[in-house]
């Protein structure tokens, strides 16, 4: 029988989310669709509180775990990042931050297979050292459209435009083609790429969107997008989340042999 890998899904501070009231006790929550998606491809999620003052508890729940998925969420705090705050950045979590960010180095210097989705990616990026765009339609120049939000009507399996995918890349090998449509949640994007990462897939306007380690020994995949919600009806996203729970097995046997 084969291993059910443990993916940790790091949570969000529930006070960091808009519109909460605030005499509600300190939470941290997470969309279960996350959760859902990683149990499709035979997971065991496991979530992530951001105890971000409790470093020693961090590193013990990271090592029990054989894959790490970032999800989406918030913005990124610019200080994160050695930026100053721009007046479109939106609401943000440090203690998230600082978990997501210490988890996603520890698996870059480990080789711990990553899979980050819009927030995640640029998690990623900025964990490798790189940079982030506080608003693309602003800051970005010839941006498009990116900002779908489902506050604003839109489905959030809505395919709103088609990614360029680099041949070749771990995306390619898993969709077959290289152009896929896309969904599209976010307003923020990457600028600098990090040390060891390399962009796999583009927007129209040339936004990078999504990144993987140059390392060809760790699967480690960001994408801009939220493949979550098209794993049931598109094969080639399915196979990017299947591909990610086999380096978590492959991980998870190597560290038993070790």
């Amino acid at each position: 029988m084969q291993q059910r890998p443990v993916i940790g899904i790091p949570t969000q501070t529930l006070q960091s989310i808009d519109r909460i009231p605030e005499d509600l006790p300190a939470s941290w929550v997470m969309n279960q669709r996350y959760f859902y998606a990683c149990t499709a491809v035979g997971a065991i999620p496991w979530m992530v509180p951001l105890m971000d003052d409790e470093p020693e508890t961090l590193r013990a729940i990271y090592d029990r775990l054989d894959g790490i998925f970032l999800p989406g969420g918030v913005d990124m705090d610019p200080t994160s990042y050695g930026c100053e705050r721009h007046e479109l950045c939106g609401r943000t979590d440090l203690p998230r931050d600082a978990v997501e960010l210490m988890f996603a180095r520890w698996a870059l210097e480990d080789g711990k297979p990553v899979l980050g989705v819009c927030r995640g990616m640029q998690v990623i990026n900025v964990a490798a050292g790189g940079n982030l765009v506080q608003d693309c339609g602003e800051l970005y120049t010839g941006a498009m459209k990116h900002d779908y939000f489902p506050g604003a009507g839109w489905a959030r399996d809505h395919l709103a435009h088609a990614v360029r995918v680099a041949e070749g890349s771990r995306l390619h090998e898993a969709f077959g083609v290289l152009e896929q449509p896309v969904n599209s949640m976010h307003h923020q994007g990457l600028c600098d790429i990090g040390s060891g990462l390399v962009a796999t897939a583009w927007a129209p306007d040339g936004l990078v969107e999504a990144v993987e380690a140059v390392r060809d020994d760790h699967w480690l995949v960001g994408v801009q997008w939220h493949p979550e919600m098209l794993i049931d009806d598109h094969p080639g996203t399915r196979r990017l989340f299947e591909a990610f729970i086999e380096a978590a097995n492959q991980f998870h046997a190597a560290a038993a042999l070790a």
